[in-house]
C-alpha cells in the first residue's frame, strides 16, 4: 500500500506568503545595490533642514560627496560625517528618489558670547567649547574671559527660564571665591549663585514681572540666600 502526503490547504499558503515575503525582502535590499549604478538616481539636489547657525557650504562640504554620489549609497556614512563636525549634535538623512536626500541637522545650541585675551567674541555651547558660528547670526549674552561657572549658569537660565535668558545683555562673574554671578539685563542686574537650580531662577523671574506689574522701580535682584529673593533699589557695594 502506498501512502501519499498532501500538505493542507492552509500550510499551502502559508509558504506561498512567505515566499513572496522573501522575494520582496531580497528585492528590497538587492534594489538599491543595482540602482546605485543608474546615472538617473545620481544626487543633483540636497536639501537642508535645521540650518540656523552653520554655514551652508560647510555642511555641504562635509558630505563628501563624489559628483556620481546616488540617492541610493548608504546613507549612514553621511550622517556619521555630519555628527563629526563641529556645532553638529545630530544628523539625519533621507532619500527622496530620484535625484534629492534631504539633510537634517540639529545644531549644537549657542549660550554664550565669550571674550578671549584679546577681546575677539566667539560662540560657546553649555560646556564652553567653541562653536564655528559667525556673529551675525547670533544675538547672546556677552561674557568676559575667563568664564569659568558663568556659561553653565547661563545655560540653566536659557533651560529652565528662555523669557529671562533672552533679556541677559552681559553676565560675569562677581569673585572668584564664591563663583557668584552676575547677570545685567539692561538697567537691571540679577545675582545668583553658582549652583542656581530651575526653583531659584523662576522665582527670581516671578518676582521681576511682579515689580514690573506694580510699577515698582529696582536696580537689582539677589537670588543668592535660600528661600528669598532680596530687592534693591540700589546695587549692593561691590556690584559694578
Amino acid at each position: 500500500m502506498k501512502w501519499r502526503f498532501r500538505m493542507p490547504r492552509a500550510s499551502t499558503r502559508v509558504l506561498v506568503w512567505a515566499g513572496a515575503v522573501m522575494a520582496v525582502i531580497l528585492l528590497w535590499t538587492a534594489a538599491p545595490l543595482a540602482l546605485r549604478r543608474v546615472a538617473f538616481f545620481r544626487v543633483r539636489q540636497v536639501e537642508l533642514v535645521g540650518i540656523r547657525y552653520l554655514d551652508a557650504d560647510r555642511v555641504l562640504a562635509a558630505l563628501q560627496m563624489s559628483p556620481r554620489a546616488s540617492v541610493f549609497d548608504d546613507t549612514e556614512v553621511l550622517v556619521e560625517r555630519l555628527r563629526a563636525l563641529e556645532g553638529v549634535a545630530d544628523a539625519s538623512v533621507i532619500r527622496r528618489p530620484p535625484a534629492s536626500l534631504k539633510v537634517i541637522v540639529r545644531e549644537v545650541e549657542p549660550v554664550a558670547l565669550v571674550a578671549n585675551q584679546r577681546g575677539a567674541l566667539g560662540a560657546v555651547d553649555a560646556d564652553g567649547r567653541s562653536l564655528p558660528y559667525a556673529l551675525g547670526t547670533l544675538d547672546l549674552p556677552v561674557v568676559p574671559a575667563p568664564a569659568g561657572g558663568v556659561v553653565e549658569v547661563l545655560a540653566r537660565v536659557q533651560a529652565y527660564d528662555p523669557s529671562l535668558y533672552q533679556a541677559i545683555d552681559a553676565a560675569r562673574r562677581m569673585d572668584a571665591q564664591h563663583g557668584d554671578v552676575q547677570l545685567e539685563l539692561g538697567t537691571h542686574r540679577v545675582l545668583l549663585g553658582p549652583n542656581a537650580g530651575p526653583e531659584v531662577i523662576q522665582a527670581v523671574m516671578l518676582v521681576a514681572r511682579d515689580l514690573a506689574a506694580k510699577a515698582r522701580p529696582y536696580t537689582e535682584l539677589d537670588g543668592r540666600y535660600a528661600g528669598q529673593v532680596i530687592v534693591r533699589r540700589r546695587p549692593r557695594n561691590g556690584s559694578a
